[in-house]
């Protein structure tokens, strides 16, 4: 096979562009080539009076094929990518994953696969009741804290654009995506530069991924939290789990923590094991929401009506030099109540598959780093955000609704009144002056930001766009130390692993690190 890279296609373009591009760009005939197909796509936006897509696609000609690479630039061979892997140990016991996030269930999956047959421990409810304790969240200020946006089948991901795009270079993470559609995710995300699934359907994908796991033989315990890891001679031996008011010690050689960034008593627990957990940067800040379609022009211009709804990503530095930038955007989003612990408030980002809400919403994060957070403790940061999230929840009156204040008036520039822009947050929302909820260096970066970022991209230029408080859950403010072989450095058949642990940073790179860690206990 062959791949052709840089193409230009235009917008609203069919099939026989494609096959019009590849011909043009190989000198060949229409007839010369065999099969083809889109690889990658994205969206060249930078000339607003020219948007096209870009396009790599691959083909089988029915000419030779290393004469026609060794004549053209951009052409080079292709060898569609198999993950592959053969494990090399019979596991005695069965293994434990603990959590059920993009990390928890790949490595679930992976240990599944391999006849390992994992105990997969999830605090949170199976995807559709956990979706009934967040709508009751949403509609009645209700929170239960081991059922939430945070903790439930799926993880954090499950209540998110479902953003697939990453920065790492593994080629396990095309496995990732290619399994994803394998359980019910769209094919485009194979092909889109930035694919997304959409919350709607990545819980039919997680339910069907969860049923593959049993049918391996694998089991799910819901509603069920790892309050104790037993360990003898510097090796795991097991871990206590408790369901409700009951208590049982599942035996095991092998655990992988795929905890997720909220797990905070957890990371308690660990810390009182003498587990050795250090500091980690992070981030914190808002939400930004801006009209969809005040967005779609910024980007778009002309072209904006056909073309899928907009993103961005804009990074500037404040006057002191730290880093501000945006994270997470949702696309025809909305803002929604990431809540996980009684009295304390924070927000997150999510969208649908259709990506068709009125209003589209980016996280403006600022960067926190072990400086700031005032204390040795390895657990610092995660206080920081206990507290930012604690002001958040009086100043949005104390019944999980959230404080919001316009651009305008947060810059000192304009009224604190809603105008075109509606916060979707829920339960609801109390409009106030939100700078105190955050350190100075936060409030003041945001300002720097949100002024920098203006001068980009002129939706940002909305004095009537809207900020909800707060942004705290962007990454884990803890790393649990690992070493080369992937386990606790001090405790043997431990594995950190995902965002929790501090080695990913978002669903698919969580993933590709729960399949790792799930390779090396069948290869240890």
């Amino acid at each position: 096979m062959i791949k052709v890279n840089n193409l230009k296609l235009p917008v609203g373009y069919t099939q026989e562009d494609i096959k019009a591009a590849l011909v043009k760009n190989l000198k060949i005939k229409s007839d010369d080539i065999k099969t083809y197909r889109l690889h990658r796509l994205s969206i060249d936006a930078r000339k607003k009076d020219n948007i096209y897509y870009n396009a790599t696609i691959t083909a089988k000609l029915n000419v030779n094929e290393d004469r026609i690479i060794s004549k053209v630039k951009n052409a080079e061979p292709f060898t569609p990518y198999k993950y592959s892997f053969t494990p090399t140990k019979e596991l005695k016991e069965r293994p434990v994953v603990v959590g059920s996030g993009p990390a928890g269930l790949f490595a679930a999956l992976t240990l599944a696969r391999n006849g390992a047959k994992p105990i997969v421990v999830e605090r949170g409810k199976d995807v559709d009741r956990r979706s009934e304790d967040v709508e009751i969240l949403f509609k009645h200020g209700k929170l239960n804290s081991d059922s939430n946006i945070q903790f439930g089948e799926g993880g954090a991901g499950t209540f998110s654009d479902g953003k697939l795009n990453t920065g790492t270079n593994d080629s396990r993470a095309t496995y990732v995506l290619q399994t994803f559609t394998e359980f019910g995710a769209q094919e485009e995300i194979l092909i889109n530069a930035k694919p997304h699934i959409g919350t709607d359907v990545l819980k039919t994908v997680i339910k069907n991924i969860r049923k593959e796991i049993i049918s391996l033989g694998g089991t799910f315990m819901f509603d069920s939290t790892v309050t104790d890891i037993t360990v003898k001679d510097g090796k795991v031996k097991g871990v206590t789990v408790k369901n409700n008011s009951s208590t049982e010690v599942l035996e095991a050689e092998n655990v992988i923590l795929a905890i997720g960034h909220s797990a905070r008593d957890t990371f308690e627990m660990l810390v009182r094991k003498n587990i050795i957990l250090q500091q980690k940067p992070f981030s914190m800040g808002v939400r930004v929401e801006h009209l969809s379609e005040k967005v779609n022009k910024s980007q778009y211009g002309k072209f904006a009506k056909k073309l899928p709804t907009a993103d961005y990503k804009l990074n500037v530095k404040d006057a002191q030099g730290r880093g501000v930038y945006t994270f997470c955007m949702c696309p025809g989003g909305y803002v929604v109540n990431a809540s996980s612990e009684e009295g304390l408030l924070c927000t997150n980002g999510m969208s649908y598959s259709k990506r068709d809400g009125i209003n589209s919403n980016s996280a403006v994060l600022v960067s926190v780093y072990p400086e700031d957070f005032g204390s040795d403790s390895p657990l610092a940061g995660m206080e920081l955000q206990r507290k930012v999230e604690k002001n958040a929840f009086d100043m949005g009156g104390k019944d999980y609704c959230a404080p919001v204040e316009t651009v305008g008036s947060f810059l000192d520039e304009g009224d604190n009144k809603l105008g075109l822009v509606k916060p979707s947050f829920e339960p609801g929302y109390n409009l106030t002056k939100i700078g105190t909820i955050f350190p100075d260096f936060i409030e003041k970066g945001l300002k720097d930001g949100l002024r920098g970022f203006a001068r980009k991209l002129s939706a940002f230029e909305a004095q009537d766009a809207i900020l909800t408080a707060a942004e705290t859950r962007s990454s884990s403010p803890v790393r649990i130390l690992r070493n080369e072989n992937l386990q606790a450095i001090n405790i043997s058949g431990l594995y950190p692993c995902g965002e929790g642990a501090g080695y990913a940073g978002g669903i698919v790179s969580a993933a590709v690190d729960g399949i790792k860690c799930a390779e090396r206990i069948l290869t240890r």
